[in-house]
């Protein structure tokens, strides 16, 4: 019966886990609402999540744009269905493939910088000096970070679905022979307020998991180098599966009629 009580402990851990992430989401949000407010925190990540974060994900958008639409010019012509490219391409990016990617870039470059920040200023005592100075740590590191990724990566996704369907337009007009306002008027007739609305709220989920767990990871790490290295690894692991978790909850909520 031994492996019964494995997968007990383990179930066990994981809705304590699942109990504490709520908890500190609870607290975030509470302390939101309360002053005192840090709008100079506040501005400077949206600085480093927004604006730092446009090339990586504008390099991402084009060619994952670009690949596919010479994915399906290649998988339609088996059925002599080449001309749905810019429909496909089109819905592709703006349902899921535009906000997954930018979600999980922003969870490999926004959530590892704010767990590692976060936990090193846990290693060095800042975090303990805060408090020392009647500073809330959750008021002051966690708040403008989650409330910032909230914020502007719905703006990310926005500009990563109409690089992506450049990517896509480029490639179609430039190698596979399509008409450039065939092109167009095809992707604009074919998207609806739907797709698009979806599209931007995933944008602030996914930003606000991403943020969550950088500041969740950092706040809850272990003392020493190690402690940093494994907070880094877990948040961005933890990103990455609620990310793709609540994209699956979104797709059904909005698509599942």
């Amino acid at each position: 019966m031994s492996w019964i009580a494995a997968l007990g402990r383990a179930t066990l851990g994981l809705l304590a886990a699942i109990g504490r992430v709520a908890m500190f989401f609870g607290s975030a949000v509470t302390h939101l609402l309360r002053p005192p407010f840090y709008p100079r925190e506040l501005a400077l990540a949206l600085l480093n999540i927004g604006w730092l974060s446009l090339p990586v994900v504008g390099l991402t958008a084009i060619f994952t744009g670009g690949a596919l639409a010479l994915q399906i010019y290649a998988g339609g012509a088996r059925f002599n269905a080449e001309a749905v490219v810019p429909q496909i391409v089109a819905i592709g990016m703006v349902r899921e493939l535009g906000p997954v990617l930018v979600g999980l870039m922003i969870a490999a470059r926004v959530t590892s910088s704010i767990a590692a920040e976060i936990a090193t200023m846990k290693v060095t005592e800042q975090i303990d000096a805060l408090v020392t100075l009647s500073t809330h740590p959750m008021k002051y590191l966690t708040v403008p970070r989650v409330l910032a990724a909230t914020l502007v990566v719905p703006l990310l996704v926005a500009v990563g679905d109409v690089i992506g369907i450049f990517g896509g337009y480029a490639v179609a007009t430039g190698t596979l022979g399509f008409n450039a306002a065939a092109y167009i008027q095809n992707t604009v007739d074919f998207l609806q307020t739907r797709d698009i609305t979806s599209s931007l709220v995933k944008g602030a989920v996914f930003g606000c998991i991403a943020a969550l767990m950088g500041c969740y990871f950092g706040m809850n790490s272990g003392r020493g180098a190690q402690g940093v290295g494994r907070a880094t690894k877990g948040s961005v692991e933890a990103a990455a599966v609620l990310i793709l978790a609540a994209n699956f909850v979104l797709t059904g909520v909005f698509f599942s009629v």
